[in-house]
């Protein structure tokens, strides 16, 4: 699945459950729910690596993971960043030959 297609499924996804538990998903709150979930991938990190109480999950590790990523592409449409575009300038950029 290309990002631009996990985009539009990760937004629908919101829709419906922004609509379920009537939530308005500006851009503020997408920021503040990606911390949420950074937290929660640092904590389950943290438990991976012996510095924290609970049981170590590496299932639960790629869950946050998905969680971050999730939000951080509602947290892109909801403040107008192509994020394909910003890849594409400030990380894929290092792979094309140098003039």
């Amino acid at each position: 699945m290309d990002l631009t297609a996990l985009q539009a499924s990760v937004l629908r996804i919101s829709d419906i459950y922004a609509a379920e538990h009537n939530i308005d998903r500006d851009r503020d709150w997408a920021l503040l729910k990606l911390q949420e979930e950074l937290g929660e991938l640092t904590a389950e990190h943290l438990r991976l690596s012996g510095r924290a109480r609970g049981t170590p999950d590496a299932q639960a590790l790629g869950d946050e993971a998905a969680d971050v990523l999730g939000m951080l592409l509602i947290y892109c449409d909801r403040a107008g960043i192509d994020l394909e575009a910003a890849m594409q300038r400030k990380w894929l950029s290092w792979l094309e030959p140098k003039p």
